[in-house]
């Protein structure tokens, strides 16, 4: 079934303002760190139990499959509205409950798009419109980060938060007039009674939670990284950040377009393998600009490539509950990523960045293990 063009363009801004009100802040801790006068290992702290927070998508699985996709996405975008409010008050306290929020809302209206697009294509498309979707995830960085560089250099650091809020709402009023046609009934439906999990599924579910856990570990940091160690200016750290942002573009793309064909497990393994060759560039930089944006440009293409294919897998491995399997997919990503990035200030502080870089290393290579198991179990997606 084909999706329109039009409910996939809004359907992308909303998750893409999320995603952009989030994904910033890795990139620009030292000037949060001044601004609410704490460390940047507290803020990494924090960012890691913001992502804790998405564990509550464990019961949203249910919600999803019942038709409520349009509520969980618009909740989400309202939450987004009360987390920068929250921060523009200025506290450590108010800070700590606006990522908490934004942690929510972050892992909500991926799994609520997630799940529209699983009910209304079949899986021989479903990588194609969920790699369109996700483009959103490279456009927080390619057009968001460099956005909020220019906000913070024209009104400092609250000017992010308030123009989040305001993208916020209009991105709510978009989703709200989109028309479900066929499936608006599915509105009316009682939730399913929630469905066990298989063994194939847990398998596929682990890959992408460690594969989130590795990403995150290196990702959270590359901002202090390019800023201590590589001299990276606040508005440099916005183009590096812009450049991961179309490597992310790059590799959602290429999952739209090739993963059907060529295969989805398949493609899938080899990028996560690839995903050691930008480590190995990471941890070679030494002081060199060029060398350590190559090494992070190349990490986060293989990256995003086997994030978003893993996507699809875990929606058909649960055919008729793909809600379910999304939902128990994210929280249990969540575990991994909450764990990478509370991990990744600790590493780089004790290590410098081969800390960060072996615990990402070292996620590849369970997620692979996990993967070829799961290709062992269900020889049919390749």
């Amino acid at each position: 079934m084909e999706i329109g063009r039009s409910e996939l363009a809004k359907l992308i801004s909303a998750k893409a303002t999320v995603n952009t009100s989030l994904r910033w802040l890795p990139f620009f801790l030292p000037t949060l760190a001044v601004a609410f006068d704490s460390s940047t290992a507290t803020l990494a702290l924090l960012l890691g139990v913001a992502e804790a927070s998405g564990l509550s998508t464990f019961f949203v699985g249910r919600w999803l499959d019942a038709g409520r996709e349009r509520l969980v996405i618009i909740s989400s975008l309202i939450g987004v509205v009360a987390s920068s409010l929250l921060a523009l008050v200025g506290s450590i306290w108010t800070l700590a409950a606006a990522l908490l929020l934004l942690g929510v809302a972050s892992a909500y209206i991926t799994v609520a798009g997630q799940a529209w697009i699983s009910v209304r294509a079949s899986f021989g498309q479903r990588a194609r419109y969920i790699g369109i979707y996700e483009i959103s995830w490279a456009l927080a960085l390619l057009v968001g980060a460099p956005s909020v560089a220019l906000l913070i250099s024209i009104f400092g650091w609250r000017g992010p938060f308030i123009a989040i809020a305001v993208a916020a709402v209009m991105a709510a009023v978009l989703i709200a007039v989109i028309d479900d046609g066929e499936h608006a009934i599915r509105q009316k439906v009682a939730p399913p009674a929630n469905v066990p999990i298989t063994r194939e599924t847990w398998l596929i579910i682990g890959a992408s939670a460690v594969l989130a856990m590795s990403a995150l570990g290196t990702s959270v940091i590359a901002g202090t990284w390019l800023d201590e160690v590589l001299g990276v200016s606040t508005g440099g750290v916005g183009l590096v950040a812009m450049a991961i942002g179309l490597a992310e573009l790059i590799a959602s793309t290429g999952s739209s377009a090739f993963a059907d064909r060529l295969g989805k497990h398949r493609t899938m393994k080899f990028s996560v393998a690839a995903t050691l060759i930008g480590l190995t560039v990471i941890v070679s930089a030494g002081t060199s600009i060029f060398l350590g944006a190559l090494g992070l440009f190349v990490f986060f293409v293989c990256f995003e490539y086997s994030i978003v294919t893993s996507f699809s897998l875990v929606s058909e491995s649960m055919p008729k509950s793909p809600g379910r399997a999304l939902a128990v997919s994210n929280a249990t990503g969540t575990v991994g990523r909450g764990i990478g990035v509370s991990a990744a200030g600790v590493l780089y502080e004790a290590f410098g960045i081969r800390g960060p870089v072996v615990f990402s290393a070292s996620g590849a290579l369970i997620a692979t293990v996990l993967l070829l198991a799961f290709g062992r179990l269900r020889p049919d997606f390749a």
